[in-house]
């Protein structure tokens, strides 16, 4: 059985490797690829995924856990469904068990080498994976592993089905957090290593913390929430407070999509490639503001409350900035006497973006005594032994030429005592 013969799954992902070692498997007259090229492209594979083990069976896993199609959709969002897409996923099942029960020692008889032997049972002392986290590679290394002990496709069907139906399928069931790259049209591209930040990791602001827990807990649960603008002094959190929100919702569902404001015309077409998935997706545009000559917020204004077309119940906009009403304003604007007889109408242009955001949290700079706790609680959790009199003094020293007190200046002052006391 050949890939073309696969109905659902016929474009699978790494088809070179696949399309290697099915004919390998089972071979055509006048094809026959070099086994040694293959075996060498499917440990690559491997080593950068992080699996071990069978190779070959962690291989069709992974191809099964990212292609998106009809069925694998369809369990995403329902589970188990009904209809005639079960008759042709079983189809495939049946076809990809066939290669699944191909024994690589006895590939390498067949050939007269000895080199899948060794795929079989690949053991490595590292087992990182570049593209992306461990979590992501125990979860198809345990599929692979459920799959060998299945006896019938229809038992292939049922664990397929399971597994769409708790991880989702592609790239939005592998992955957190995405960003937009241009090509004829934009796509949403996976962010493979992303900053690990926990709420716990922010000291203090706890009121704000938990305003934006419980708005974000509304919309993962599927009740009403509203986009969310985070604002005030830089170094406070903001962004970290919404990176962390990521990685506390992320198993509930919850994925992020960076774009930035001259990305603001694909906004549309973004929210379309994601309205109908089973996730709940958080825009997110940090350190947000424009200039007055700047004309693309107008395009956000209308995707968040103004279009015609309704924004989906899974989508949010969550954004940061150090400007209250995003949009740059001058005295001018309010002043009596100006060329613009129709005054109230420019502020109120102005002041329109920033009011479609239902929630807005403040984060103002700390306190000077706020300032010394969060740095002796860093300096704790990084095992700095000081006496405090003599951390505190030195914050104080750092703070007045980094930039003055900020909870990023201490974060940079602790790091510093790391990296220079042994």
């Amino acid at each position: 059985m050949k890939i073309n013969e696969l109905i659902l799954y016929r474009e699978p992902g790494h088809k070179d490797i696949l399309e290697g070692m099915t004919a390998l498997i089972e071979p055509e007259k006048g094809y026959m690829p070099n086994p040694y090229e293959v075996a060498g492209a499917l440990a690559e594979f491997s080593a950068a995924h992080g699996f071990k083990g069978n190779l070959w069976h962690s291989f069709l896993a992974y191809v099964l856990a990212t292609n998106e199609n009809a069925f694998s959709m369809a369990c995403e969002i329902r589970g188990a469904v009904e209809g005639t897409v079960n008759a042709l996923a079983l189809h495939d099942f049946a076809i990809f068990k066939r290669w699944f029960d191909c024994d690589l020692a006895s590939l390498d008889d067949l050939l007269g080498i000895h080199v899948f032997s060794f795929l079989g049972k690949y053991e490595s002392t590292g087992t990182h994976s570049t593209v992306f986290n461990r979590r992501i590679r125990d979860n198809i290394q345990a599929l692979s592993e459920e799959l060998s002990k299945a006896e019938t496709e229809s038992q292939w069907h049922l664990i397929m089905t399971e597994f769409y139906r708790r991880f989702g399928v592609g790239k939005f069931g592998l992955h957190k957090a995405f960003r937009i790259e241009h090509k004829e049209r934009p796509v949403i591209v996976p962010i493979k290593n992303i900053e690990h930040v926990y709420l716990d990791d922010l000291v203090g602001y706890e009121s704000q913390k938990k305003k934006l827990i419980e708005n974000t807990e509304a919309f993962v649960e599927g009740r009403e929430a509203n986009n969310c603008l985070l604002f005030g002094d830089s170094g406070t959190g903001k962004s970290s407070s919404i990176k962390a929100i990521l990685h506390k919702y992320y198993d509930q569902g919850l994925r992020m999509i960076e774009i930035y404001k001259h990305q603001f015309q694909d906004l549309s077409d973004v929210i379309g490639q994601i309205k109908n998935r089973n996730y709940k997706f958080i825009i997110y545009m940090d350190d947000l503001s424009f200039e007055e000559f700047e004309v693309d917020y107008k395009y956000l204004k209308a995707i968040i409350e103004g279009g015609l077309e309704v924004k989906p119940g899974n989508v949010l906009i969550y954004a940061t900035s150090n400007r209250r009403h995003l949009i740059r304003e001058n005295f001018s604007d309010k002043e009596e006497v100006r060329e613009d007889m129709h005054r109230s109408d420019t502020v109120q242009e102005k002041l329109s973006l920033s009011s479609r955001f239902g929630v807005t949290i403040y984060f103002g700079r700390p306190e000077p005594k706020e300032f010394k706790q969060i740095v002796v609680t860093l300096a704790k959790r990084a095992g700095i032994d000081m006496e405090e009199e003599e951390l505190l003094l030195l914050a104080n020293k750092w703070e007045l030429s980094h930039g003055g007190i900020s909870g990023r200046t201490a974060v940079q002052f602790i790091t510093y005592l790391k990296g220079t006391r042994k």
